[in-house]
């Protein structure tokens, strides 16, 4: 194992050269060297070392710069500084600039080994972290699908069913509730997840240019057709291909796709020969499709090729108990993203994220955390859905605006002052927003007045003005 490692030696005393370099070699690995910084950064073209060994005093640059520089260059390359003073501060600095240990000359040759297995053993620790985040990340989407919910537990079982296998996959769902992050889990559980995973979005592009995105064509096949393209398909060949709207695509391309689930072949634009593909399928829609193949849109025979196995996602208001879980998740991916760093939220803001309706499900959750991230500020973003609520609660319980309470008759054919009624309704939502949130914070002044964004002061006054007491 050890013969794998190489070391650079860095140092202008070619005695202590000669010293670490047989000490090294006795190690069990291939030395090579330069007497200053510069000379060891010119190597670094040639050979890339495993570790590096540093004097602090070199003529020219001196060691920290050459740390430094070297860092740049091979920031995951361990080095092991090496002085002869052994100054707090420039242990300090070294460590600071990242170099993975410190010793002291002269040190035992015992040392230095330990100070090298240390340090592979650290920069072997760094690989496995970074491989280990990746598959968290992995395993934090799939989290996303895996939640406690009945609902999505059954979605996880038949996932879990089904995914290793070449059958045809038909997912189904309300736009926004993460059917392709359904599909890309059968992928990942698949036997073809080190194959090409391929979607194509059915609703794109129109018919024309749709087919020849999925299967290709030969040159000269349409005019600008000058060379051969090939088609999505053929890229998936051994892996698989996700076709998202699947109900958006003609029924005449739909024959062509139901020839390639029915024997794995096609032909490309244009040409003659068929070509054949091993390709797995999993399809997407948020339409009925079974009124689509009562009104002829969608052809009953690919429905019924293409419906062997079907996994239902539900939207998000029925599985309400994952926001929590999913704005965690959100929040630290786009604090990640934008370099911001952003709490959790506030026990008020986690109400409203859970009492809302929803219609955009996941991705309209995910868009409006990001949106905070952004932002850096709740406020804005959970003030806006405050109000859509209190529009919806209002509209639930028949509490429209009145236009009998701003003075208009539509009946008697008066003349009407537009201005005014614009001042009077708003005098009317005011009032009402005013005395919602009054009764949400159980007629806290102070409290309310920060929701609302304006002085004490300036709420008792409107409280006056639309004759708002708590003894009402």
């Amino acid at each position: 194992m050890a013969e794998r490692f190489r070391v650079l030696v860095i140092d202008d005393d070619p005695g202590i050269r000669d010293y670490l370099e047989a000490a090294v070699s006795r190690q069990g690995y291939e030395v090579f060297s330069a007497a200053d910084g510069e000379k060891a950064l010119a190597t670094l073209g040639r050979s890339r070392p495993d570790i590096v060994t540093l004097d602090v005093v070199l003529p020219g640059m001196d060691g920290l710069e050459t740390l430094r520089r070297l860092k740049q260059r091979l920031p995951d390359v361990p080095v092991v500084m090496l002085s002869g003073h052994g100054q707090a501060r420039t242990i300090v600095d070294a460590m600071r600039l990242g170099a993975s240990d410190f010793l002291r000359k002269p040190f035992e040759v015992e040392e230095l080994e330990i100070a090298f297995q240390k340090a592979l053993e650290n920069s072997k620790l760094k690989e496995e972290v970074a491989e280990l985040r990746g598959r968290v990340r992995t395993e934090a989407e799939l989290l996303l699908l895996w939640g406690d919910n009945p609902r999505m537990t059954e979605v996880r079982e038949m996932v879990e069913q089904v995914a290793d296998t070449d059958i045809t996959v038909l997912i189904r769902g309300e736009s926004g509730t993460g059917k392709e992050l359904v599909a890309r889990a059968l992928y990942q559980l698949s036997g073809r997840r080190s194959r090409p995973f391929v979607k194509v979005n059915c609703a794109a592009l129109p018919s024309e240019l749709l087919e020849s995105e999925l299967f290709g064509f030969e040159k000269g096949a349409f005019t600008g057709a000058q060379k051969r393209k090939l088609g999505k398909f053929e890229f998936a060949n051994q892996g698989t291909i996700f076709l998202d709207e699947i109900s958006e695509m003609h029924p005449s391309l739909q024959a062509k796709l139901l020839q390639v689930l029915q024997d794995g072949e096609f032909s490309r634009l244009g040409g003659e020969a068929d070509v054949k593909v091993d390709t797995r399928i999993v399809a997407a829609t948020n339409r009925n499709l079974e009124e689509a193949v009562k009104d002829g849109s969608f052809r009953e025979d690919l429905y019924y090729r293409l419906n062997v196995v079907t996994v239902q996602v539900p939207p998000l208001r029925d599985r309400i108990d994952e926001v929590p879980l999913l704005v965690e998740y959100f929040l630290e991916k786009y604090n990640e993203q934008y370099r911001k760093q952003m709490g959790p939220l506030s026990p008020e803001a986690m109400h409203l994220l859970m009492h809302h309706d929803w219609p955009g499900n996941v991705r309209e959750l995910e868009n409006m955390v990001k949106r905070m991230v952004v932002l850096n500020n709740e406020k804005v973003v959970l003030g806006e859905l405050a109000l859509h609520e209190e529009t919806a609660a209002r509209e639930d319980d028949g509490d429209v605006l009145d236009l009998g309470a701003l003075g208009v008759d539509f009946a008697n054919g008066e003349t009407m002052d537009l201005k005014a009624i614009s001042k009077r309704a708003a005098q009317i939502a005011e009032k009402r927003v005013i005395e919602k949130v009054l009764g949400q914070t159980r007629w806290n002044r102070k409290e309310a007045a920060e929701r609302l964004k304006i002085s004490y002061k300036a709420l008792l006054y409107k409280m006056k003005e639309n004759g708002l007491s708590e003894s009402r």
